[in-house]
């Protein structure tokens, strides 16, 4: 974790305490208006920074909130409670859908064995194919890792490890599929990257591996672009969609606004599509964006072909 200069180790800056937690900087403040917490401490310079205790106790609560709680209900709660809350909020739901093919891949990640999770998944990969890997292996098992984190069965860098395990993988299966030469024989270029509030990029890449094993010429700009980046990308790249996901840690509130204002400063030069498990995306979808779950890409890219026919 990257702190201020002259700032202890353990204080956070409230950049590094979004990025650690997921919760917003806007989040932060008015939480600690409202609810007299986090109480961050104040550098020389006037910014706030957080001790470690806090900001272990926001991961709590970020936890819980992305289960259905409301802030005003957990907030006050110590870390002990909150953390007995996660326990009970997840551990039936947990057992309940980890199916024996997939709990393996748990107790790799449980044991830290890195080398033999990357050797399983890649076996499971060459047997599958791309396709029905990403849909019926890896979107069901990052669900299970994500529980798993949420509940403290996994801690925090063995979900990372996780994630940078499959990254390995997934850009190894995706490097290997023939690239489609721009949209020259009826492929849509797709531009995929997230907004600058959304630092989860693992649903991104799914959706880049189905796309890639549909034909379609991929050029992907990892996480948290900045949105006057994201519309130069376009143009210079001349891309006919751009795919952004939307993880269930990133305010809906931003996810929506982010997407209007991309929306028009792309002038309808682009089409937006957008998947993930943002409840932005269920509930409020706006008309401009084509919302899709991974097993629907399929469909939604022959449907580009056919109104884009060459």
């Amino acid at each position: 974790m990257i702190n201020r200069e002259n700032t202890p180790l353990a204080l956070s800056t409230i950049s590094d305490v979004e990025r650690d937690t997921g919760v917003a900087k806007e989040t932060l403040r008015v939480w600690e208006r409202r609810y007299a917490f986090p109480q961050p401490l104040r550098d020389p310079n006037g910014e706030r920074i957080y001790p470690q205790d806090q900001v272990q106790k926001l991961r709590l609560v970020k936890r819980l909130i992305d289960l259905g709680y409301r802030p005003s209900k957990i907030i006050q709660h110590s870390a002990d409670e909150l953390r007995a809350l996660t326990g009970q909020a997840t551990s039936v739901k947990t057992t309940s859908v980890a199916p024996p093919e997939l709990q393996g891949y748990i107790d790799l990640c449980k044991s830290h064995q890195m080398e033999a999770l990357r050797r399983k998944l890649s076996q499971a990969l060459l047997m599958m194919g791309l396709k029905s890997f990403v849909i019926d292996l890896v979107a069901p098992l990052t669900s299970l890792v994500g529980e798993a984190w949420a509940s403290g069965m996994l801690a925090t860098f063995e979900e990372h490890l996780y994630t940078e395990s499959l990254t390995v993988v997934m850009r190894s299966a995706i490097f290997a599929m023939p690239q489609a030469n721009g949209n020259s024989h009826g492929a849509p270029r797709i531009m995929l990257t997230t907004l600058p509030q959304e630092r989860h990029g693992l649903g991104l890449l799914m959706a880049e591996a189905m796309c890639v094993a549909e034909g379609a010429h991929c050029i992907s700009l990892g996480v948290q672009t900045p949105l006057i980046d994201i519309v130069e990308a376009a143009q210079a790249q001349r891309v006919d969609i751009i795919a952004l996901s939307f993880s269930v840690a990133m305010n809906a509130r931003q996810a929506l606004d982010g997407l209007a204002e991309l929306h028009t400063r792309l002038g309808g030069h682009a089409e937006l599509w957008a998947g993930g498990s943002n409840v932005a995306l269920k509930r409020r979808r706006p008309p401009y964006v084509r919302v899709f779950a991974l097993n629907e890409l399929q469909s939604a890219i022959a449907d580009w072909r056919q109104r884009h026919p060459r």
